[in-house]
């Protein structure tokens, strides 16, 4: 007879909540600085997530199965909601109170989340500087650089074209994925059909807007947080604030899909 003696799963080891909840290590013994090492936190489990359902919606669109692509597409739209909701609880900190625990930050930054820069790199940005901030030889620059010579979503998006019938553009195809997708005439022209074809394609096309306009919206969300507590003054880490953050708004990571939309 075997017996098992393994410990029983309960909710706090299934959940590892003696892990989760001791990871919070504030530097002083300000108040508010629970807060702000909490949202950071929950927004680096919610990139992960993020991470996680690009990585299957990118196999789902190579399928060209549009039920789970536009399933896939709508949970990430929820959690980039749920991410930009924590905005508002971050914004009940006052700059004062920021400020009282901002010298023990040294030189951490939101600047620096790896996560975040993967999930730019699976959009599609394509900087080497990204990851040349980060220590070579360090997980979090490989993970970066490794997401910049994958196929993006987008190209994904371009293969689920083509297992539907769409006469994508060789070029575009087989390019180098190491480097920026730019706009295309031809591309334009093979959406503008999908569009007035109105059938699923369409829908996931719509799917793709809604991810980038979100995308959008959680940096317009950012920096406006940011310039709320801290105004102009340069980010923790030298980052250059506000100014960093608006410089990044006016850039879609889809730019074929917002201009057919002035042709349809």
């Amino acid at each position: 007879m075997i017996v098992d003696h393994s410990p029983v799963l309960t909710y706090s080891s299934y959940l590892a909540l003696d892990e989760i909840l001791t990871a919070q290590r504030p530097h002083s013994d300000e108040h508010e600085e629970m807060l702000f090492i909490v949202v950071h936190q929950v927004h680096e489990l919610w990139f992960k997530q993020l991470l996680h359902e690009f990585a299957g919606l990118q196999r789902q669109l190579a399928l060209g199965d549009s039920a789970h692509v536009l399933h896939s597409l709508r949970r990430s739209l929820g959690i980039l909601k749920a991410v930009i909701a924590q905005i508002d609880v971050l914004e009940t900190m006052t700059p004062s109170q920021f400020t009282s625990f901002r010298g023990n930050l040294g030189t951490a930054s939101g600047f620096q989340s790896a996560q975040f820069r993967e999930i730019e790199a699976v959009l599609g940005r394509r900087d080497r500087r990204t990851f040349e901030r980060y220590l070579e030889g360090s997980g979090e620059r490989y993970r970066i650089e490794s997401a910049m010579n994958r196929p993006t979503l987008f190209d994904s998006f371009l293969g689920y074209l083509v297992v539907h019938g769409y006469p994508v553009p060789h070029d575009l195809l087989y390019r180098d994925v190491s480097l920026p997708l730019e706009p295309s005439v031809e591309l334009q022209s093979v959406l503008l059909q999908v569009y007035h074809d109105d059938d699923v394609a369409a829908e996931v096309c719509e799917g793709l807007v809604d991810l980038d306009q979100r995308i959008q919206e959680w940096r317009y969300r950012h920096g406006k947080m940011v310039e709320r507590i801290i105004g102009d003054k340069a980010g923790t880490g030298g980052s250059s604030g506000a100014a960093y953050l608006r410089a990044t708004l006016s850039t879609p990571m889809f730019p074929d899909l917002w201009t057919v939309r002035g042709r349809l």
